[in-house]
């Protein structure tokens, strides 16, 4: 009995049919591209050599929404902003926060034509949302209203003047020392949850640059790498207790100190799950978050006297002002408590002296009599 001969596969995004002549007949068809006819059969030298040329090219591209509008439109203006260097400059996670905000601005004005947007239409938009969507939005839509003024799709700056409602939440919770402890004892040093848990509050970056963190970014006691979102280099020290967690963690020839259950890498999101349940395993309550280490970081490091430069090298901060919301409130705190050391002892009205009086009152003269 012979061999059965096993059917070799097509290529990846491979696609055929039989044309009217009973001929097979190929083509490549990636998501997003137009189809490109390929010559020959799957695997041959004149098939590959044409595959190789297509996936290489641009050619074909197809633009997402590019045949439904009509030029000078908010959305003609969207897809010629999507294919800038405005917004494919961003970090992969900024593009698609802030696609996602404008494809359902789209989806309302985008028929409308951008040069006629103006503040007062903006306004009403804002008007109705949560000042955070709010805060969204806006920042969605800036790098697009920038774009169309920079080809002069618009001419005036529709967000100039635009007010905002306040944020009645003060974000996120930075962990209390009680917090910290209760952790460290659920999750001892040698688990996955405790690695995370000083990465985040040892480093002090945020989760998507926390689930890249590998070897290849220490070199001679120091992490340096740059943040994702803003491309700003950072350079922490390892800390003797960030060394030991990861010591403690078994060899690995994985490029990231975290990985999954099924030794994948995390997502930034798959992370911050993952992290929540960690947390709730270790009876926190709810506002404890992966982002509240990294402020509680900040906070210890302010009070120890970090000065805003040196916050803004450590967490890779592009703005002072980031760094200022901390040294401000550290520097609060030491002046109330030096405050509190000058009426040690007596209390706010209570006399040092038998003279209560301030100094620019007059101090009545009694003569006492003998």
């Amino acid at each position: 009995m012979g061999r059965r001969e096993m059917r070799r596969r097509n290529p990846k995004f491979t696609h055929s049919y039989t044309d009217q002549h009973g001929l097979p007949r190929f083509y490549l068809r990636r998501p997003g591209y137009a189809k490109t006819p390929l010559p020959g059969l799957p695997w041959s030298p004149e098939f590959m050599e044409a595959r190789e040329r297509a996936l290489e090219g641009d050619a074909g591209k197809i633009e997402i929404g590019a045949k439904r509008t009509v030029e000078g439109t908010v959305s003609h203006g969207l897809v010629s902003y999507y294919r800038s260097n405005f917004f494919t400059g961003l970090a992969d996670s900024s593009q698609k926060m802030r696609r996602a905000e404008l494809e359902r601005f789209r989806n309302d004005h985008g028929e409308k034509r951008a040069v006629m947007m103006h503040s007062t239409a903006i306004q009403n938009i804002l008007n109705g949302k949560t000042p955070a969507a709010q805060r969204n939005f806006r920042k969605a839509l800036r790098g697009f209203v920038d774009y169309c003024l920079s080809v002069k799709l618009m001419k005036v700056d529709p967000l100039a003047g635009a007010k905002f409602s306040k944020m009645k939440t003060v974000g996120h919770h930075p962990w209390e020392t009680a917090e910290c402890e209760q952790f460290e004892a659920h999750h001892p040093v040698g688990t996955r949850a405790r690695l995370a848990y000083e990465l985040l509050l040892q480093a002090g970056q945020s989760k998507c640059d926390v689930v890249r963190m590998g070897r290849q970014h220490v070199r001679k006691g120091m992490m340096t790498m740059k943040r994702q979102k803003t491309g700003t280099p950072f350079n922490v020290d390892i800390t003797p207790r960030l060394q030991a967690a990861i010591d403690a963690m078994p060899a690995s020839n994985h490029l990231t100190f975290l990985i999954t259950g099924e030794g994948n890498g995390f997502t930034a999101a798959g992370f911050g799950n993952w992290f929540r349940d960690m947390c709730r395993e270790a009876k926190l309550p709810a506002r404890c978050t992966s982002h509240g280490l990294r402020k509680a970081a900040a906070t210890y490091l302010a009070e120890l006297g970090a000065t805003d430069l040196q916050l803004m090298a450590w967490f890779g901060w592009s703005s002072i002002s980031q760094a200022q919301v901390y040294t401000k409130e550290a520097r609060g705190k030491v002046l109330s408590q030096a405050t509190g050391r000058l009426i040690t002892g007596t209390g706010i009205g209570s006399p040092i002296t038998s003279v209560s009086q301030s100094d620019d009152q007059d101090t009545e003269i009694v003569e006492v009599k003998k």
